[in-house]
Parts: C-alpha cells; sequence; structure tokens
C-alpha cells in the first residue's frame, strides 16, 4: 500500500470464476478490480471495503446472497485495510507539548510539533516528535494535510498565535481542536474569535479549556487529561468514572455483553 489509506479485498469463496480475485479501494481513487463480471458483487465489495477502511478494520464478510449486503451472488471476502497512522499537531513549544508529544507517540499518532519560534522549536527539546515545524501555525495549517481523523492542540496561549490559527482550524473537517489556557482566557479568546466572524457552529468544536477534569497539575497529568479527552471523543466515551456507571466498557461492542461486563483492559 505504499503507506496510503487503501483496503484490498480478496475473494475467499463463492463463485469459482471469483475465488482469489482482488478488488483495491482506495480513499483517492475509484475502486480498481478484477471482478469486472460481477457488476453486482464488485458494487457491494466496494461497499464494505470502504466500511471498513473507514474503520480502520481488517475483516472476513460476506455479500451478495439472501439477506447479505448487495445483491449477486454469495460471495466471502477477506478485506484487509490499511490506514497510515493519524496525525496529531502540537502548537506551541512550551513545556507540556513535550509530555503531549511523548503520549501522542505512545498512543499511535504521527506528531508534529509547531512554533515560529525557532529557538524553542528544537529536536532537542522534542526528541518523540516525528516533525518539528518552525513557522507560524496558521500558515503551516494551512498548507499541511489533514483528514477526519487529525487532532490539533493549541497550546500557544498567545492571542496573535491562537486566533488566526483557530479560526481557521475550527473550519477544517478534523477529529479535535483543543486549546489550552484558564477559563478566563477561553472567554476572552471566544470573545475575539467571533469578533473574527467566526461562527458560533464553528466556535462550539473547541474543546476549550482543553482535556479533562483530572485535577492535573504536573506536564505529565496535563497530556494524560488532554489524551484523554481525545481518546473518549474517539471512541465515544463519557469521561465518568466506569465504577458505577451503566455505561459500556468497549463502545464499539455495546450490542453484546462483552461491552457491558469484563475488565476496561
Amino acid at each position: 500500500f505504499r503507506g496510503e489509506a487503501a483496503a484490498l479485498a480478496l475473494v475467499t469463496e463463492g463463485p469459482a470464476e471469483l475465488l482469489g480475485l482482488p478488488l483495491l479501494v482506495r480513499t483517492d481513487a475509484p475502486a480498481s478490480s478484477a471482478l469486472g463480471a460481477q457488476p453486482a458483487v464488485e458494487r457491494a465489495a466496494a461497499s464494505q471495503a470502504t466500511a471498513l477502511l473507514d474503520a480502520g478494520r481488517t475483516a472476513h464478510v460476506t455479500v451478495g446472497g439472501d439477506g447479505s449486503p448487495g445483491c449477486g451472488p454469495r460471495t466471502g471476502l477477506l478485506v484487509v485495510a490499511n490506514m497510515p497512522a493519524p496525525r496529531m499537531i502540537v502548537f506551541g513549544a512550551i513545556d507540556f507539548a513535550s509530555a503531549l508529544v511523548r503520549i501522542g507517540r505512545f498512543l499511535g499518532y504521527r506528531v508534529t510539533l509547531c512554533d515560529a519560534r525557532p529557538v524553542f522549536a528544537t529536536a532537542a527539546r522534542f526528541p518523540d516528535a516525528d516533525e518539528i515545524v518552525v513557522d507560524w501555525p496558521h500558515r503551516y495549517l494551512e498548507r499541511t494535510e489533514t483528514d477526519a481523523r487529525t487532532v490539533l492542540c493549541v497550546l500557544t496561549h498567545d492571542a496573535k498565535f491562537d486566533i488566526p490559527l483557530l479560526r481557521l482550524a475550527l473550519t477544517l473537517p478534523v477529529a479535535y481542536v483543543g486549546a489550552m489556557g484558564s477559563r478566563r482566557t477561553h472567554l476572552d479568546r471566544n470573545a475575539r474569535l467571533r469578533e473574527a466572524g467566526l461562527p458560533e457552529a464553528a466556535l462550539a468544536r473547541l474543546r476549550s479549556p482543553i482535556g479533562l477534569d483530572l485535577g492535573a497539575h504536573s506536564p505529565e497529568e496535563t497530556a494524560l487529561s488532554i489524551a484523554a479527552e481525545i481518546v473518549a471523543l474517539r471512541r465515544g466515551g463519557t469521561g465518568v468514572p466506569l465504577r458505577g456507571a451503566h455505561t459500556p466498557i468497549h463502545h464499539d461492542e455495546a450490542d453484546g455483553p462483552e461491552g457491558r461486563v469484563g475488565s476496561a483492559a
């Protein structure tokens, strides 16, 4: 896949003439397959592969046949999905950023640290970053690639950086936009963003003050609170303690019994 987002579906059961034939689904191009003799199977296979690609999952699925997705003859597919690591972009080369970069890497993100001040944005200070960018944050965000899995963490805590950056970030279809600051800073920042013309619907996407209420003090504890908020948002969690709660432990298994009992591991 060469690091691209793509899913490969191989026919494992069904009509003999289809066995072993592939179908390649990419996010930036039409599906490519050898199933031309069975267009109904190809459409159904492409739909299933696309869904698994969006979820970043590999699975065996069945299409066609009675009661199955799509139409045409019943066909089994092994769908192997490949998704590049999601991006975390941390703006602001402060001590809290160093801890957040580390935990971002731990969670599987490809982490970029961006700051306009070259004296602070250095590999020596941020050895865990996959990329260090010295540029004004909004300029970098304008020219870099983001997607629906990207998380943006604004730690600059300076209006001259925050306002142009957040004005752009909150209009992008990314997964998460959080900004550090006190509640007083949050209110002032919101007022400035409204004056800059940001609509309320976009402003409502801002996670500020950033993170969950863990009573954090140190950079590491603060990074944990930010990471916890990102995971909760990504997985549909509530952020409330599991003890005494009647919410699923594993939200992607909420319809099964294992979503409600067992350990949190």
